[in-house]
């Protein structure tokens, strides 16, 4: 059994409060911002690694940016995947989520055949979930998200969805897509072993000119359908009153203000 799962590099959430967005080409800036896994895909990561401990195979980390997702690439690496691939080229730079999704199924393409694709439900910088179910729509295959469980019954896979009022489970027939919930495991630790084996796997960094079927219409921000409107910095007019006092006599205060309000 062959294993994708496709991994996002995003920016560390801690630093979420540094990031800025360029006002000219209106994406992120993110020079001096760490970069991490996108949590979601380290579940799917698991999700690929107890697929294999359960029924054997081979797992392959697909991603794509800029060359410093490889760091994150051989963390992947390091976590138990056993190669990497890093579509890295500046004409699929800006893409959004369909233009991401047809440049990652065309990776796909070219280093498979896989029976099953894994991902995380959604990107922590973008959020929309729509990469997994697009690539499945691009390469043909069924897919399922926000799976809570994935397992294999012959030459199928198993996967449970939770709904609002219970779950339910699909039998999706192989190769296919999944994206899968961050309730589903927990993800394991790595250790200082498995780091220095990753950095023998293999992991090779391709460009728009290693997939020769590439359509450029689909790629890149010219490619993109989903192009950004102009950028208003919003002027905040709130104000804060300090309250001193006793705790009964700033409940008090409190209490008055209240009133004031519904009254207005």
């Amino acid at each position: 059994m062959r294993i994708a799962v496709c991994v996002k590099s995003v920016p560390d959430p801690d630093y979420y409060d540094q990031i800025i967005i360029d006002p000219v080409n209106k994406t992120l800036k993110r020079a001096g911002i760490p970069a991490v896994i996108n949590a979601s895909d380290k579940h799917a990561i698991e999700a690929a690694l107890q697929l294999k401990e359960k029924h054997g195979g081979e797992i392959t980390v697909i991603s794509m940016g800029p060359p410093a997702v490889e760091q994150q690439l051989r963390e992947a690496l390091a976590m138990g995947a056993d190669e990497a691939f890093l579509l890295s080229d500046r004409k699929v730079g800006g893409a959004d989520t369909l233009a991401t999704s047809y440049a990652l199924s065309k990776v796909i393409e070219k280093t498979g055949p896989y029976d099953l694709i894994l991902a995380g439900n959604e990107s922590a910088d973008g959020a929309t979930s729509h990469v997994p179910s697009q690539i499945g729509e691009w390469l043909g295959m069924g897919s399922l998200c926000s799976a809570l469980s994935v397992d294999m019954d012959g030459v199928n896979f198993i996967a449970t969805k939770k709904f609002e009022n219970g779950t339910a489970q699909f039998c999706l027939s192989s190769p296919c897509v999944i994206a899968v919930n961050q309730r589903i495991n927990k993800v394991r630790l790595t250790n200082m072993m498995a780091i220095l084996k990753a950095k023998k796997k293999p992991l090779t960094v391709l460009s728009a000119a290693d997939l020769p079927d590439l359509d450029e219409q689909y790629i890149g921000l010219s490619g993109s359908p989903t192009q950004n409107g102009e950028l208003h910095m919003v002027e905040s007019t709130k104000s804060c009153t300090m309250l001193e006092g006793t705790e009964e006599e700033t409940a008090a205060m409190i209490y008055d203000k209240i009133k004031q309000f519904i009254r207005e």
